[in-house]
């Protein structure tokens, strides 16, 4: 009993998370062509973080996250989010607010955050507190920082993450 309380608090903060990283991502849209491309497509995350605290393997593989054209779709499980994000690659580092408009409790709300594509990686921290944008790619325990890490699609990494062959 206490193992499913665990997995659904960290599902529901994985939701937002995944609520706010759609956000940071539609910032990040508003800036260049260039991160704007970059950031589309589908995503899975590899490694994440809530004030603090590692997420557990079981929820972040129940996470998947679809960009396009300014537009997220975050899954946790069936459960689905939809926004619109805008990127602002100008900021260093880069910034991206994340705006839920998806429906459900949260709607209306903006997440800030920073982020930063390497190649196949995405890397993102948001501040699920809304209050202000991240100075850092850093998770305390004490705040509502989400740090995550994900893979893009194409990666070998993320083919074998949806084949579950990791």
């Amino acid at each position: 009993m206490g193992m499913s309380s665990n997995i659904r608090h960290y599902m529901k903060y994985i939701f937002c998370i995944g609520l706010a990283v759609a956000i940071s991502l539609s910032a990040m849209a508003g800036d260049s062509a260039g991160d704007a491309k970059a950031v589309e497509g589908n995503w899975k995350p590899i490694k994440a973080e809530l004030a603090g605290q590692p997420m557990a393997e079981a929820v972040m593989k129940s996470i998947s996250l679809k960009l396009e054209n300014g537009q997220y779709e975050v899954f946790v499980g069936a459960s689905p989010d939809r926004g619109t994000y805008t990127l602002d690659s100008a900021a260093k580092p880069k910034g991206d607010d994340d705006y839920r408009d998806g429906g459900g409790r949260i709607t209306g709300k903006t997440f800030p955050a920073i982020y930063e594509v390497n190649g196949d990686t995405l890397r993102i921290c948001y501040d699920l507190s809304g209050a202000k944008r991240p100075t850092e790619f850093k998770s305390v325990v004490g705040t509502k920082l989400y740090l995550v890490t994900y893979i893009g699609r194409r990666s070998s990494w993320f083919h074998k993450l949806c084949s579950g062959g990791l």
